[in-house]
C-alpha cells in the first residue's frame, strides 16, 4: 500500500495512463499527486519500465513508443527481477557514510543504486562514480547527490560507457567499494561478462577499489561467460540470492570469498 492508502499497482497503472495522455511525467510531479516519496516513484518506473511500458529519463518518463525497441539492457533487466531487487537491497547496505562508491554497468548493479539508504542520498554523504546511464539517472534524482560521471565510448546494448578514455578516467581515482556485475561466475574463470570493453573498465574498477562487491543472481554461479573481467580472488564479497547452488557457493567460500544472501 502507498501512504495515501492508493494499491501500488493501482497507482502504477495510473502513472501508465497519464504517460499515454502526457507522453512524459516527472518524478516530482508524481510524488506530489499520490502523496509518495520520490523513491517510492522511481520503483514504480523502473518497474513500468521493465515492463516495457515506458522509458525512464532524467527527473522522470517518457512513452516506451518514443523508443523502437527494448534495448537489451531493458530486457535483461526484466530477467529474474526480483531477486535483483532483493540483491540489491542487500548489497546497498554495504554503503557507508563518506564512502567513494563506484557502480559498475548492469541492471543488478542497477538495483544497488535504486536501493541506497535514504540518508546516504543527501548531498555529499557519498560520492558515486559510475559510467552507467541507468545509475547516472537514478542518482541525478538525489538531493544535491556528489555524482562524478566517466566518460567514454557509447554502448547503447549495455548503457554504459567504455574505452580507454573510461580506463583513464578511473585510474585517476581511488574507491572504498566498487559494485560489478557479471553474466557468469565460477572459481576456475571468476567473473565474466559478453564483451571486451565492459570487462575492461571493470577490472580497472576493481583495481582502484578497496572492497571489491560482485553482485549477481543465482542463474548465474556456475556459468562460464565470453570474457573475463578479474578472477575470483579479486573478489571480497558475493552477494547473490538464497536460490544459489549450495555446491558452487560452498566452492567460491572455500576459495575465501564472503557469501551474502538476499
Amino acid at each position: 500500500m502507498t501512504d495515501n492508502g492508493l494499491p501500488a499497482r493501482e497507482r502504477r497503472q495510473q502513472i501508465a495512463a497519464l504517460l499515454e495522455d502526457e507522453g512524459r511525467v516527472s518524478v516530482a510531479e508524481l510524488s506530489t499527486r499520490f502523496g509518495v516519496t520520490d523513491v517510492s516513484i522511481r520503483r514504480d518506473l523502473m518497474i513500468l519500465q521493465d515492463g516495457g511500458r515506458l522509458r525512464r529519463v532524467h527527473g522522470g518518463a517518457v512513452t516506451a513508443a518514443r523508443r523502437g525497441r527494448d534495448s537489451a539492457f531493458v530486457a535483461k533487466a526484466r530477467e529474474n527481477r526480483e531477486l535483483k531487487a532483493r540483491i540489491g537491497a542487500v548489497a546497498a547496505g554495504l554503503v557507508r557514510p563518506g564512502d567513494v562508491v563506484v557502480f559498475d554497468s548492469g541492471s543488478t548493479v542497477a538495483q544497488v543504486a535504486t536501493h541506497i539508504a535514504a540518508p546516504l542520498r543527501r548531498g555529499s554523504a557519498i560520492t558515486a562514480v559510475t559510467n552507467s546511464l541507468p545509475v547516472i539517472d537514478e542518482i541525478a534524482g538525489w538531493d544535491s547527490p556528489h555524482l562524478v560521471c566517466l566518460g567514454g565510448l557509447y554502448l547503447p546494448d549495455h548503457e554504459a560507457l567504455v574505452g580507454p578514455q573510461t580506463v583513464a578516467d578511473l585510474r585517476e581515482l581511488s574507491a572504498d567499494i566498487v559494485f560489478i556485475g557479471c553474466d557468469g561466475l565460477t572459481v576456475e574463470t571468476g567473473l565474466t561478462t559478453p564483451h571486451v570493453l565492459v570487462a575492461e573498465v571493470g577490472a580497472t574498477m576493481a583495481s582502484r577499489a578497496r572492497r571489491v562487491v560482485a553482485v549477481a543472481d543465482s542463474s548465474k554461479l556456475g556459468r562460464r561467460g565470453f570474457t573475463p573481467i578479474v578472477p575470483l580472488a579479486a573478489v571480497d564479497i558475493l552477494v547473490t540470492d538464497d536460490g544459489a547452488d549450495p555446491a558452487e557457493l560452498a566452492r567460491v567460500r572455500a576459495a575465501g570469498i564472503e557469501v551474502v544472501l538476499a
